[in-house]
């Protein structure tokens, strides 16, 4: 099994680490079944958030006698002193450990740093000092915000968006943070779900010897395709033509102006379900046709005449996308394809 070295903190993590978002979504002994099975395959990295409901808790459960042999990345999404130290508590107390391996701010609009008058970092500091976290690092998907941290020499690790969508600034991230002996670890591995074929998302990942991808599962069987890569004599390879021919097929197809589904334009003050929504052109190309076509979905897609045009979604975006555009291009798509006027 293929390992990586997370940059300066030395943990040397299977190449293979998992992603738990998604294990919110599933009953506690669903979740604790998907955790233990890839604990027991030999993923030993597992990346979970406060923000993300019941995830730590129930990582907590499944591995909290298994704690000296894995490592744990949380996060908190707190601007304050105060917050901060109620987020370690909680991260602390639900996952069932003293200390965690790497704590992140998660996706702040700036660099924390010492000296800016938040007192963020100096938090860090602190709770690095009592022993209670071990490496200091950020999540972002801003790139002027995650370029800073890497170069302010205050982050040991970096989470960031990274598949075979990613532009040139992307690869020059990933680049960079190796000259800066900086963990890169990489979210959205599938774009969110637009990316449907895991062999190609696995070998695009293999390049690049100093990423981290958290594979996001919440089925049985997504899990079992990952680990099969990585327990294989032979993993996905970008020296497979087909490989390299649905790589170029969805670069050609996707990269530009679409919606990633971080979910940071949310709330929506007219209830859009705007990360769904603002994609629905792709997803209903890309994935069984009928799960976006019933009366549910329609009624989904119908809500972007609410549309208000306040400008929050637009505020929020950090790919500094058109989102009202985007929605109201969705949505005529949308129309089309059920009055048969556009193909499937």
């Amino acid at each position: 099994m293929r390992t990586v070295t997370l940059g300066r903190t030395g943990i040397v993590a299977n190449k293979t680490a998992f992603g738990a978002l998604p294990i919110q979504r599933v009953s506690e002994s669903y979740a604790g079944k998907l955790l233990r099975r890839a604990y027991e395959a030999g993923v030993n990295f597992f990346d979970t958030a406060r923000s993300y409901s019941d995830s730590e808790e129930k990582m907590g459960l499944a591995l909290s006698d298994v704690r000296e042999k894995i490592f744990i990345a949380t996060k908190t999404p707190s601007t304050t002193v105060e917050g901060f130290w109620k987020d370690l508590e909680t991260s602390l107390r639900l996952l069932k450990t003293d200390y965690i391996d790497v704590y992140q701010f998660h996706n702040p609009a700036f660099c924390p740093k010492p000296g800016d008058g938040t007192g963020l970092y100096e938090a860090m500091e602190e709770a690095k000092t009592q022993g209670k976290i071990r490496h200091i690092g950020i999540t972002n998907h801003r790139l002027w915000v995650a370029e800073e941290a890497v170069r302010s020499g205050l982050y040991e690790t970096l989470q960031f968006p990274f598949c075979y969508l990613a532009t040139q600034k992307d690869i020059d991230l990933v680049n960079l943070c190796k000259e800066q002996n900086v963990g890169f670890i990489c979210m959205k591995g599938l774009s969110g779900g637009l990316i449907t074929n895991a062999a190609a998302a696995y070998a695009w990942q293999e390049e690049f010897d100093n990423t981290l991808p958290i594979w996001g599962v919440q089925r049985e069987e997504e899990l079992e395709e990952f680990l099969g890569y990585m327990m294989a004599e032979n993993p996905p390879s970008m020296e497979d033509p087909a490989i390299k021919a649905t790589i170029e097929k969805d670069r050609g197809e996707l990269i530009g102006n679409f919606c990633r589904s971080c979910g940071y334009c949310l709330p929506c003050p007219a209830n859009i379900n705007i990360p769904q929504c603002a994609r629905m052109s792709q997803l209903i190309r890309r994935s069984p046709s009928a799960n976006w076509l019933t009366p549910e979905a329609q009624a989904m897609m119908l809500n972007i005449e609410n549309c208000r045009n306040c400008g929050h979604c637009q505020s929020k975006c950090p790919y500094e996308l058109n989102t009202p555009a985007l929605l109201r291009q969705n949505l005529e798509d949308y129309k089309n394809i059920l009055a048969g006027k556009a193909q499937v």
